[in-house]
């Protein structure tokens, strides 16, 4: 097969990429520039490319939905913890204040204990809690989020 010559003028920076390429892979400046050429020109090149970036969509699109649940898990939790502290604290009387605000720091750090060993562990909570309550494999949709407002949704 015959082919054409072509003089054509590039970066340096891609000469030398290109350069440091070939010498890596052990074939000629020719073949890898041919290669690209056909790729680029393939009719299929398109479509393969489209693909790969739809792909790479729908694996961001299932990350990004698995954060919005979480972060919803986590605002309802602290909406239900508040809620649920704020309903059954009974107010401190003046003479004992001091003594709780000192079982308070005590309290408080002993959770940023709490949090920091369970964060080094590397497990989310929210996930091992939901895995408790639904085993993996037990649901139809992997990632149950009900709609706000509805039955399974409501709060109590």
């Amino acid at each position: 097969m015959s082919r054409a010559r072509l003089n054509i003028f590039i970066e340096p920076a891609h000469a030398k990429r290109l350069e440091q390429l070939a010498v890596h892979k052990g074939v000629s400046k020719s073949a890898i520039v041919a290669a690209a050429l056909s790729s680029f020109l393939s009719p299929d090149g398109g479509d393969q490319r489209e693909a790969a970036m739809a792909k790479r969509l729908d694996r961001l699109s299932r990350q990004l939905d698995r954060l919005e649940r979480d972060q919803n898990i986590l605002i309802e939790t602290v909406a239900l913890y508040v809620r649920y502290f704020l309903t059954v604290s009974i107010p401190v009387p003046e003479g004992h204040q001091e003594a709780a605000r000192a079982q308070g720091r005590a309290r408080f750090a002993q959770f940023i204990e709490q949090l920091a060993r369970h964060l080094q562990r590397g497990r989310s909570l929210v996930r091992e809690v939901h895995e408790e309550i639904e085993p993996a494999g037990t649901s139809a949709n992997p990632d149950p989020e009900p709609e706000p407002g509805s039955a399974d949704g409501a709060q109590s």
